[in-house]
């Protein structure tokens, strides 16, 4: 569809975006030894413990089938589910606002603010908020934003994207944690201790709870028959945003909407042993409306920011549309053989891994992404780990196909001219077979020789990225049918 082709990134005024820079930035953590000796621990261990964990269930694949069929169902239905959500929301005396973008998002949370007197807000961590660059928006109108969780309010003392998108921080050395507390969260003795160090953040957000006036949080699931939000956490900060400050506001995206509790509550299961390997996170949070006049803690008024930020349009498309079938569990990135190479980082916004290499493609337009869905195995791994039914190699696929679309043979570079080119003459061979073992037995041959083959691995032309960090290896002297008659031969003469 021709309405995804053209770049949104002007969209996100305030939001650093660097997915055109995915190869450079990938070759820099690439040299990142410590985050690739973390990553190979990390993707080998997390699996096991998601693995344990679904097991609690007497049918694990049963399991994952029902939370994919729940988010199919949610994706056919989403209009419907949406209305009834604003409804019954409202009528539990909540403030529910579309906007259509990041850009109307943060002009509406920024008035909330300045309205209220409002200095600085507590923040609980939220993808939807990074995507809008809300932090930015609220710091550009002298209105402070303190990320509570621990993860993010590293990553936003040391100004850097998020890693990962359950522990934003976890690739980050403790002796640089240690020196960014004491130069700017006020700890005063240096230390290596993880608790003493999660003890001064503690200290240090404390009164930031205390005294804030608003409390910023995302939502995991928004109950359309109840009109219930639902926040998962293992510190309670989440909870110390939305019950201390007497304004709660809480951004979501209009695809987190589910049918019912009952529904909520299975994919609630299968979200935290998908994303931390839990059976049932520490913290579950779910609010109808603000507080009651008989209920001592919670908001007085809460409003929830429903944004769209291109997302109708990219429902429109049948085939697009599955990628709003994603719950945030971040299991396709702990099994990606690319993610768990390069880490975060490189994919330059928000989402990272196979969910950001299939929504940002889509939200941003296919010129500004094209290297994300393109780094891709196709090994399928993350398909066959979402809960929530994506298959991400067909998407990725798929973008692919619209990107030769668009820019036909007569716009191909040199490079894809050669590669279409090649793929002509291999088809011509390959339907002649006695040529094609002529030529086969040939290349074999030549490239059998050193002469040849070194020379391959510093060659420029359209396999460059491959031979110039790959060892070419030496082909087999024989073809499989040449050694199975040569081993024949040998039989018959014994």
């Amino acid at each position: 569809m021709q309405r995804f082709y053209a770049a949104r990134a002007e969209g996100y005024p305030l939001v650093k975006i660097n997915t055109h820079r995915f190869k450079e930035i990938a070759k820099e953590e690439l040299k990142n030894t410590y985050s690739r000796g973390f990553l190979d621990i990390f993707s080998q261990f997390f699996p096991i413990l998601r693995k344990n964990a679904m097991e609690s269930f007497s049918d694990p694949q049963e399991a994952l089938e029902k939370s994919a069929a729940i988010r199919r169902d949610v994706v056919a239905r989403l209009p419907q589910l949406l209305d009834a959500f604003e409804n019954n929301a409202a009528n539990n005396g909540a403030k529910v606002i579309r906007v259509k973008d990041g850009r109307e998002a943060n002009t509406v949370i920024v008035n909330l603010a300045k309205k209220r007197g409002i200095q600085y807000v507590t923040k609980g961590k939220s993808m939807v908020t990074e995507e809008i660059g809300l932090n930015q928006a609220l710091q550009a109108n002298g209105i402070d934003a303190f990320e509570s969780d621990l993860g993010e309010f590293i990553t936003q003392l040391l100004d850097r994207p998020p890693f990962h998108i359950v522990g934003p921080a976890m690739n980050v050395p403790v002796e640089e944690i240690s020196d960014i507390f004491i130069q700017r969260a006020e700890m005063k003795t240096p230390t290596l201790d993880p608790v003493e160090l999660g003890h001064a953040a503690r200290v240090y957000l404390r009164n930031k709870f205390h005294h804030a006036g608003m409390g910023i949080t995302g939502v995991n699931m928004a109950v359309a028959d109840t009109g219930t939000i639902i926040n998962v956490e293992n510190e309670g900060n989440i909870r110390m945003s939305k019950s201390s400050p007497k304004t709660q506001v809480s951004v979501m995206t209009l695809e987190k909407v589910v049918p019912d509790m009952q529904d909520a509550l299975h994919l609630l299961r299968v979200l935290c042993r998908s994303c931390t390997g839990q059976k049932l996170a520490a913290y579950v949070s779910m609010d109808s409306g603000p507080k009651k006049t008989n209920e001592i803690d919670g908001p007085e008024e809460l409003f929830i920011i429903i944004v769209d930020n291109g997302r109708s349009e990219l429902y429109k498309d049948i085939q697009s549309r599955q990628a709003l079938q994603c719950i945030r569990c971040g299991a396709c990135l702990n099994t990606c053989p690319v993610y768990t190479k390069i880490g975060g980082y490189p994919y330059g916004w928000a989402y990272s891994g196979p969910m950001g290499q299939v929504l940002t493609p889509l939200l941003l337009g296919f010129e500004a992404t094209e290297d994300l869905f393109r780094a891709c195995t196709r090994c399928g791994a993350c398909r066959d780990v979402c809960p929530a039914g994506i298959d991400h190699p067909k998407m990725f696929q798929a973008f692919e196909t619209r990107r030769q679309e668009r820019k036909k043979i007569p716009g191909l570079n040199r490079e894809e001219m050669i590669i279409e080119m090649g793929f002509v003459i291999w088809g011509w061979l390959v339907t002649r077979p006695r040529l094609w073992e002529l030529t086969a037995r040939l290349t074999r041959k030549a490239l059998s020789l050193p002469a040849l083959s070194e020379p391959l691995k510093r060659i420029d032309g359209p396999v460059k990225h491959w031979t110039h960090s790959r060892t070419l290896p030496h082909p087999a002297s024989q073809t499989f049918r040449e050694h199975w008659k040569a081993l024949k031969k040998a039989e018959y003469d014994r």
